[in-house]
């Protein structure tokens, strides 16, 4: 389509001035950058929101806002966190689960409860308490101690964790929480894929213990880190949930553990296979 005279010298006019113009140039370049600007103070202030902590959510937010806010954390997957309402924290919170040994498994399993009444009130990190958001050091803390034969608590893992930049402050705990402790205390670790079955159940028949991150669904309704502890004669599961111990004495399908895998996991996961060197 051709353009007329006129029109070409307006526009010749237009770009000009823009080159020589100093304000006009500014003007034009506010106006490109503001929408821009605005986008990212609007994913910043989400992702804020999506990550504080329960106890700075109230301050902020009540009623139906609050309750719409903690369903879009938990529909994110964004967070780890146990609230007081859930029911794993009003099963467990100030129980004492001290001495408890799987055996029903090919690996005998020293089990750790985040919501232990040793432990569960201590700060992990700056934003939260092991009750709340400890379900990775406490994972590994399991895993750790059947492996090695010694006591080593979720207050030791979540000190460690934190130490070594491991902590994500008003969520939980980095997926390299996983595989970097298990090598800094002398294990062997591979990562797994939501489509690595065998590969997890030849783990846990060898002996291994698996730990998962887990998505909505039967073990949480956001994020949560279990240990995978055996496989039985029938294909079932064997789990050591750091947040329940009665989901610890069920039996599972796998099918259930691989579909609510965390899907996009970092570090290798959402499994991550474990066993001596």
């Amino acid at each position: 389509m051709a353009i007329d005279p006129a029109t070409a010298k307006a526009i010749a006019t237009v770009a000009t001035k823009v080159v020589t113009d100093g304000e006009t140039r500014k003007k034009i370049l506010i106006l490109i950058l503001a929408p821009v600007i605005g986008l990212l103070l609007l994913i910043a202030m989400i992702l804020q929101i999506l990550t504080m902590p329960f106890s700075l959510l109230g301050s902020a937010f009540s009623g139906a806002e609050l309750d719409y806010i903690n369903e879009m954390r938990a529909d994110t997957d964004f967070t780890q966190l146990l609230g007081p309402d859930s029911a794993d924290y009003t099963e467990g919170y100030g129980q004492s689960y001290e001495g408890i040994v799987f055996s029903d498994g090919s690996t005998e399993v020293v089990y750790y409860n985040q919501l232990d009444s040793r432990w569960a009130d201590i700060m992990y990190g700056t934003s939260g308490t092991i009750g709340e958001g400890g379900c990775g050091p406490t994972a590994m803390a399991i895993v750790i101690s059947t492996f090695t034969g010694e006591a080593h608590d979720p207050v030791e893992l979540a000190n460690w964790s934190v130490a070594h930049g491991h902590r994500c402050e008003g969520n939980g705990s980095y997926h390299s929480l996983i595989p970097e402790s298990a090598r800094a205390y002398g294990l062997a670790v591979e990562g797994a894929g939501k489509n690595d079955g065998q590969k997890i159940v030849d783990a846990l028949s060898s002996g291994k213990l698996v730990v998962a991150i887990m998505s909505k669904g039967h073990f949480t309704s956001s994020g949560h880190f279990i240990v995978l502890r055996g496989v039985t004669a029938e294909g079932k599961i064997l789990v050591a949930d750091p947040a329940s111990y009665k989901r610890s004495e069920q039996e599972w399908d796998l099918s259930i553990i691989l579909n609510e895998a965390r899907s996009g996991a970092g570090a290798g996961g959402p499994f991550w296979c474990i066993g001596t060197k």
